[in-house]
């Protein structure tokens, strides 16, 4: 009703205003104030022009997030993301190897109050390190990639970069001590022999040499004799025998699993034992075998170490690609 009822403000003292024209109105002009305006508008031209070069030249924060620091192209993007997906699958390795690590430790129950004492020499230990290893730096490279951290890109490269080089000086050593390494793989055998009966590892990993490659001790089955249950003075029935993966035809009837096909077989003669058990040491065998497999190794070989170098390198150029500051 307000809005259509006629009204009238009351005209308040402190509410009046001079609506007479003077020199300070500002819809006057003053007397030269249009050459003011013109030398105010050259100089704050001027001065902004000069700001704007100045600008340009000392890289200011607001120029730079007008415009950013780096470019890709379609090759960095390719590259970038080559890069985080050669990161994902190692790091999924690396996963599947660290949960080996732990299955396996879980599986023999090392973590036992009677076995936590000789935890350090298991070699479920070993793959349980490799993996987390393997995990933790394929997941920085490959989150370093996605967010573009400079931080987590120099440690990456770093890192690579040390691995490759300590691979290369294993190389130049493995072939300058071919002798002493045949020596000590020697030690390593007989040691794992003596040891056949007490760690399931040793076990493991000594059946699996001679089940596929098809031989007997080190030197030849003699050798069994170290092992202080197939000696030919222990008291038990393997006495002068050897494990049943030494025997040419384990299984009888092809179903069954003979655990003693290899009792006595010391006793025998080469002449006879050959129609029981393998004759050759697994130490020759080994090396052989490398020398039939040598070009498939030497491919496997140039194909890890190659990609280890294309990773680096696209790493650094992701790192040439970003801003300076981490």
């Amino acid at each position: 009703m307000r809005r259509f009822l006629p009204t009238k403000r009351f005209p308040w003292p402190w509410l009046r205003r001079d609506a007479t024209p003077n020199e300070t109105s500002p819809l006057l002009p003053k007397a030269g104030s249009t050459k003011n305006n013109a030398e105010e508008l050259a100089l704050v031209t001027t001065d902004f022009q000069a700001g704007t070069n100045s600008g340009q030249e000392h890289n200011s924060p607001t120029d730079a997030r007008i415009h950013p620091c780096y470019g890709y192209s379609f090759m960095d993007y390719f590259l970038k993301y080559f890069l985080i997906m050669c990161n994902l699958l190692f790091t999924v390795l690396g996963l599947l190897i660290l949960a080996l690590g732990v299955w396996g430790l879980i599986s023999k129950e090392s973590f036992a109050q009677e076995k936590i004492s000789s935890i350090g020499t298991d070699p479920m230990l070993v793959v349980l390190s490799v993996g987390f290893l393997l995990t933790a730096l394929c997941l920085s490279g490959c989150v370093g990639a996605l967010r573009e951290n400079r931080c987590l890109l120099k440690l990456f490269s770093a890192t690579v970069l040390v691995l490759i080089a300590a691979q290369v000086i294993v190389a130049i050593v493995a072939h300058t001590l071919q002798d002493q390494i045949e020596g000590n793989l020697r030690s390593g055998m007989l040691v794992a022999m003596a040891r056949y009966q007490d760690d399931l590892d040793l076990r493991f990993i000594t059946d699996e040499i001679q089940s596929n490659l098809q031989c007997c001790g080190v030197d030849n089955y003699r050798d069994w004799e170290i092992n202080i249950y197939y000696n030919c003075s222990a008291p038990g029935v393997l006495a002068c025998g050897v494990p049943a993966t030494c025997c040419v035809d384990p299984l009888e009837n092809g179903t069954v699993w003979n655990s003693q096909c290899g009792v006595g077989a010391q006793l025998l003669d080469e002449f006879t034992a050959q129609s029981v058990i393998f004759l050759g040491g697994c130490l020759g065998e080994i090396f052989r075998w490398i020398e039939h497999h040598e070009g498939l190794i030497g491919i496997i070989v140039t194909v890890v170490f190659g990609v280890q170098i294309l990773i680096l390198f696209i790493t650094i150029r992701l790192l040439e690609l970003l801003c300076s500051e981490c």
